[in-house]
């Protein structure tokens, strides 16, 4: 049986109509997986890094009509939330699945990554060829690094400081197929070696 990774079901859940049972399909299907990820990868972080890290499931609570577009384990440093932080998250929308670092907009802290992420430019740069950045952790678009130039990456930066809703995410995105996703020993591996190189944009 499959614990940790996605396969073509969890997928085939945001494609199900009505809030109702998509939420049924999520919280049957999916979930488990990211609250086993959620232990795995709070142990993960907390062992790399001097913090305690707590994993935080997306519940969807609020949603009364339209059904989530996609689904995720964020994990912090706070045991209450993870918004307010500069924080991990495993997940996936219907396209593909995701694994990233960054701050959202609800962050007090976008000021402070941004002027550290801004001496960090070649860091980013020598991600590896896979590494994707996007301003928008709610849309299934981004682009993938190694095609921006270094103004590109500025722009991306400087926006998390000048627009309200400004966020900045780094990471990458597995696709159905893809071979990080063809098992749980595959897909461990994969997360743990994204957030070992996205280390040094945290600490």
């Amino acid at each position: 049986m499959v614990k940790y990774t996605f396969t073509k079901k969890d997928f085939d859940v945001f494609y199900i109509d009505g809030l109702a049972p998509r939420m049924e399909a999520l919280i049957e299907t999916t979930r488990p997986k990211l609250e086993a990820l959620g232990e795995h990868f709070s142990a993960y972080l907390s062992e790399h890094t001097d913090e305690t890290f707590y994993p935080h499931v997306a519940k969807h609570l609020r949603r009364k009509t339209n059904p989530p577009n996609d689904t995720w384990v964020a994990f912090a440093t706070n045991k209450r939330g993870y918004k307010m932080l500069p924080h991990f998250q495993i997940g996936l929308f219907g396209s593909h699945a995701f694994v990233l670092f960054g701050v959202i907009y609800e962050s007090p802290d976008k000021e402070r990554m941004a002027k550290k992420w801004k001496k960090q430019i070649k860091t980013i740069q020598e991600l590896g060829d896979e590494y994707i950045i996007k301003g928008d952790h709610m849309k299934e678009n981004y682009d993938v690094i190694k095609d921006l130039k270094q103004n590109d990456i500025e722009a991306y930066i400087n926006r998390l400081i000048n627009v309200k809703k400004g966020e900045l995410m780094f990471g990458k995105v597995f696709y159905p197929g893809d071979a990080a996703l063809k098992s749980d020993k595959a897909f461990i591996q994969e997360i743990e070696k994204t957030y070992f190189e996205l280390l040094p944009l945290y600490q």
